[in-house]
């Protein structure tokens, strides 16, 4: 059987992720001073404007403009007269404190009230399905095509900051489609890339520079072909981009963060949020089930839904779908995870270590697939293998 799968990643000066990079980093300015903050910060941007909103509840003292403008300039926002500049941009910042109603819920579980160990204490802040996922496409244990979209948008961003392509502006996009045969990629169909510039830069120029410095560099050749089909900046011009070319929010790529799509996506964004949102935590915690029960040999293909209800620490249910890959039952599996993988929220925060102020390198580039984050780590495979005994 054969099939076409598509997915997209966006450079690091697209508005979306300004927004989450500077959400992200207001976090970890928070976490670096007091682990304990509760932080839910939303970011949007415009033209020449920057919007910080949200609830924060911490004994930290944070200079949220600074963070702010620097994130904008080691982005590479630094061009004066583009409409979005590190130095010149306007910076509204509205915060409050966390509810009462949700730190109660979050402070003292339902479990801890009628007793329990130390894990019971801490409540999910809030109701919700998170979705894991690994497969043994990539040494990542990731999807191809998002892995192959997140790099060639890295490559994007390497060789305008190295200077190789000095014409080249922070926003930028990425999208690689992956022929399937009988469930394995075979090859590459399509790759789009598109990036801003400047004004003296040809198209031809760019479009011969993209291809050799970008494309050619990321994209595994024994998967293209004669037929693979290149788009390289489609419209022609892309002059005007960043948030001057169109606005941005915190949390609107979701798909982009995790799995480029193949897997289904709770709706819960990361960006701006500490552990105790088990929007981000809990699907942490499930991309670390199932990249151990991939790597364990149990399946190929793992996906893991978990879901929660606010104020509860143990998670309402557990779900698997190894897509007929498993070595044994969806059922079986779904059994071993639960009594193998402690989900609760204070014990995913203790294992994933999450009170760290790691967010920051996560608001690029996918949360997913990166050595250095501790929910990427296989330390639970020979755990897992003496199941398939």
């Amino acid at each position: 059987m054969k099939y076409f799968f598509t997915s997209e990643s966006v450079t690091c000066g697209h508005p979306d992720k300004v927004s989450d990079q500077i959400s992200d980093a207001i976090l970890d300015a928070y976490l670096s001073q007091d682990a304990f903050s509760r932080v839910a910060c939303e970011v949007s941007v415009c033209k020449d404007f920057v919007l910080v909103m949200g609830e924060i509840t911490s004994k930290a003292n944070v200079d949220v403009k600074a963070i702010v403008r620097k994130v904008i300039s080691d982005i590479g926002y630094t061009e004066k007269g583009i409409g979005f500049d590190s130095e010149t941009v306007n910076i509204d910042v509205r915060l409050n404190t966390q509810s009462p109603d949700i730190a109660m819920g979050v402070d003292n579980s339902m479990e801890s009230k009628i007793g329990g160990d130390v894990f019971d204490k801490t409540g999910a802040g809030d109701q919700g399905i998170m979705f894991g996922y690994a497969c043994t496409e990539t040494e990542e244990l990731m999807p191809l095509p998002i892995m192959l979209s997140h790099k060639m948008c890295q490559k994007l961003e390497q060789v305008r900051k190295d200077g190789k392509l000095s014409y080249l502006r922070p926003d930028g996009k990425g999208q690689v489609t992956v022929e399937y045969c009988d469930g394995k990629p075979c090859r590459i169909d399509a790759v789009v890339l598109s990036s801003q510039h400047d004004d003296k830069v040809t198209t031809e120029q760019l479009r011969k520079d993209l291809k050799e410095l970008v494309i050619n560099e990321v994209m595994p050749k024994e998967y293209l072909d004669e037929n693979t089909k290149f788009y390289i900046n489609p419209t022609g011009r892309f002059e005007v981009g960043g948030p001057c070319g169109d606005s941005g929010l915190t949390g609107r790529k979701i798909i982009v963060d995790t799995y480029g799509g193949k897997c289904p996506h709770g709706g819960g964004a990361f960006s701006g949020k500490d552990p105790t949102k088990v929007d981000r935590s809990a699907t942490y915690m499930a991309r670390y089930v199932c990249k151990n029960v991939v790597a364990s040999g149990l399946a190929e293909q793992c996906q893991v839904q978990v879901s929660y209800a606010i104020g509860v620490a143990k998670p309402l249910s557990v779900n698997v779908n190894t897509f007929g890959t498993g070595k044994l039952s969806d059922d079986k599996i779904a059994d071993i995870i639960v009594k193998e993988f402690d989900l609760r929220p204070a014990a995913i925060i203790e294992k994933l270590k999450l009170r760290a102020p790691v967010y920051s390198k996560t608001a690029s580039y996918g949360h997913f697939g990166k050595k250095e984050f501790a929910w990427e780590q296989t330390d639970r495979v020979d755990d897992l293998k003496k199941y398939l005994n």
